[in-house]
């Protein structure tokens, strides 16, 4: 009935359709020839090409609309504000071991009795804390009593005589000061002319008793301590940090602490220490902040979650508004006084506290280059961005991280201010750069090496060109010429002749020898000689890259300082853009651009920048608005 015939399968269709291989947007290492879903997320596979992006320059890759809505890319901006970095970190409350104080006895002896009979007792200065037996003070005082009468009931004139009672007499009064007797005790023994045999002994300074080392019946010798005193009016909260943290503290830094056992309450304290080395076994930097504790609050051995805020950035003064033009204590930072004087706990002279670094009146804290954390990927010593050129292209970007905080890193290089960079799906993003062999985090080394590349025409400061006069004028009008030769040459796709290059070498090297060039200028026609000795052996691409590159450089540069005095006509520096390794300027002597990096195939790719005069004053900011648009429509990829 003629349903049946025959015929062929058109092979190019068939071939086309069996070549065409699929990959899944979400699992890239899915791929398999035509369509159908991913075996993973279910998700439909689409042409391996099209999620590599197909038509964009290495550093690139585009996402489709619906690849990116499954797989949720997001983006955010790149944002410059100052920021500031909180430390989180937990430390524990310990005394102040600048306010302790042991008891200890000065004599050997017994303990009668003990005043302050247990641990945590509080004392003041003066408080009755023991009784020490002592026949060693006893006699001491017998001592001093019958020195003492018989000084007074001396009757010889000798003068040497007297003198050595007067010496014991002395000399057994000190005996009962170093035993340990005050001053008021030694007074009523001369009084009462009674020796005991039992020394009381007194606080020396406020506190609370830490330890109580000795019992009562328990006999001592000289130096046995029998109370730790310490006064816990100021606490120390003793912090471990990174060294990279610690490098940023300063002496005097506000500090808010939430003890573990308080919840809800808030203590501010300052850093009083930051240790000068590093812990070899941690690490780590110790950190020693000073805490009032007029109420007893705050107990050691208590732990603390403390915060510490620092500004990114912030280098030289800061401000802080407690403590702008005050004195501080140099040992103890809570002291802090409108005028110079001295610590009420150490006696110390208090500083200025400029000398730590803290400015009189408001300083602006310094703006800082932040995304968001999820923007960057790492991996080792690599770290990336994709940044959204336009809308679905993504392009690689590698970044230098600052410090990196809660939900933030600081860029130092690489990004610019309200670029778009991906945020979420950055993963898929580069797994689709990897899938077309482009750089990516695994190898971002070709991407590193691009943003080396300049990419932007040379700047000139607003300066004179000089003339001068003579041959040496003529000559360098000579070389002038033989250069603009040389690209004209190559803008028709041939390389320089023997005679143009060596014309170019010539007068460069006549002319770094003459005296009337500048000792600036002369460095510029070093490297033109420098370059195109060789210039006429090199293939087509050599010629343009490695030699006419360096010279144009340098030819550009002496055009805007020096021309001969027969000059007329004013030259024009060029930039192309596309040039392969970035730093496409050269010099022409009129205005119509003609490429010699690339010849026929981009020849009016480029822009006019400057217009350097034939002699006088050229601004640097005189830049031409023409453009020639011409690549678009190369075979090249475009790139601006």
């Amino acid at each position: 009935m003629g349903w049946i015939s025959s015929g062929e399968i058109p092979q190019a269709v068939a071939g086309e359709h069996t070549a065409q291989v699929h990959t899944c947007p979400m699992h890239p290492q899915i791929r398999q020839p035509g369509s159908g879903r991913c075996p993973i997320c279910g998700m439909p596979l689409v042409p391996a090409a099209a999620a590599g992006g197909a038509d964009l320059d290495e550093f690139s890759v585009r996402i489709e609309p619906a690849q990116r809505r499954l797989a949720n890319i997001q983006t955010d901006e790149v944002r410059r504000e100052p920021v500031s970095a909180t430390i989180q970190t937990v430390g524990a409350i310990a005394i102040d071991e600048s306010r302790m104080a042991t008891i200890a006895s000065y004599i050997d002896g017994r303990i009668e009795r003990l005043f302050a009979d247990y641990t945590g007792v509080k004392v003041s200065k003066g408080d009755h804390l023991a009784v020490v037996y002592s026949p060693e003070l006893y006699s001491a005082q017998v001592e001093y009593i019958e020195s003492r009468k018989s000084l007074a009931n001396a009757s010889t004139t000798m003068q040497a005589v007297r003198q050595a009672q007067q010496k014991l007499v002395a000399n057994s009064r000190q005996k009962l000061v170093e035993l340990g007797l005050r001053k008021e005790q030694i007074t009523e023994l001369e009084t009462t002319e009674k020796a005991e045999s039992r020394l009381t002994i007194y606080a020396p300074s406020g506190g609370t008793v830490i330890e109580k080392v000795a019992v009562e019946g328990e006999y001592i010798k000289s130096g046995d301590p029998i109370y730790r005193i310490a006064d816990l009016s100021t606490v120390w909260l003793m912090l471990e940090l990174y060294p990279e943290d610690a490098a940023r503290i300063r002496f005097g830094q506000r500090v808010e602490a939430e003890i573990q056992s308080l919840h809800g309450d808030r203590f501010t304290g300052r850093v009083a220490f930051v240790a000068p080395t590093v812990d070899p076994r941690k690490r780590t930097v110790g950190v020693r902040v000073e805490f009032l504790n007029t109420d007893g609050t705050l107990r050691p051995g208590d732990y603390a979650d403390a915060s510490i805020t620092l500004p990114i950035g912030q280098q030289g003064e800061v401000y802080d508004a407690e403590l702008a033009g005050r004195w501080i204590s140099p040992m103890h930072p809570q002291i802090i006084s409108a005028k110079p004087g001295q610590c009420p706990i150490c006696g110390m002279d208090l500083v200025s506290t400029s000398r730590y670094g803290y400015s009189e009146t408001p300083v602006q804290q310094p703006a800082s280059l932040y995304v968001p954390r999820s923007a960057v990927l790492m991996a080792g010593n690599n770290s990336v961005v994709y940044v959204e050129t336009e809308p679905g292209r993504f392009e690689i970007r590698p970044v230098v991280m600052g410090p990196i905080l809660k939900d933030r890193v600081i860029i130092l290089a690489g990004l610019k201010e309200s670029e778009i960079v991906a945020t979420s799906g950055n993963f898929l993003i580069d797994s689709q750069m990897q899938l077309a062999g482009n750089p990516s985090l695994i190898d971002p080394t070709r991407a590193i090496a691009a943003q080396k590349e300049r990419k932007t025409p040379m700047e000139f400061h607003q300066t004179s060109v000089a003339s001068i006069d003579g041959s040496t004028g003529e000559t360098l009008e000579d070389l002038f010429e033989a250069y603009f030769r040389i690209q004209q040459t190559l803008a028709s796709d041939a390389k320089p002749s023997r005679n143009d290059a060596g014309a170019l070498h010539q007068t460069a090297v006549m002319l770094q020898a003459d005296a009337a060039i500048p000792r600036e200028a002369v460095e510029l026609i070093e490297v033109i000689a420098q370059h195109s000795e060789h210039l006429h052996h090199m293939d087509l691409k050599a010629a343009r890259h490695d030699a006419f590159r360096p010279i144009s450089h340098a030819v550009v540069t002496l055009a805007s300082l020096v021309r001969g005095q027969s000059a007329s006509k004013p030259f024009h520096h060029m930039f192309c853009p596309m040039v392969k390794g970035g730093a496409g300027d050269w010099l022409q002597d009129n205005s119509k651009l003609i490429n010699p990096y690339w010849g026929s195939q981009m020849l009016t790719c480029g822009e006019a920048i400057h217009e350097f005069p034939a002699s006088g004053t050229w601004p640097a900011s005189a830049e031409s608005t023409q453009r020639h648009d011409d690549h678009k429509t190369s075979s090249a990829p475009e790139k601006r």
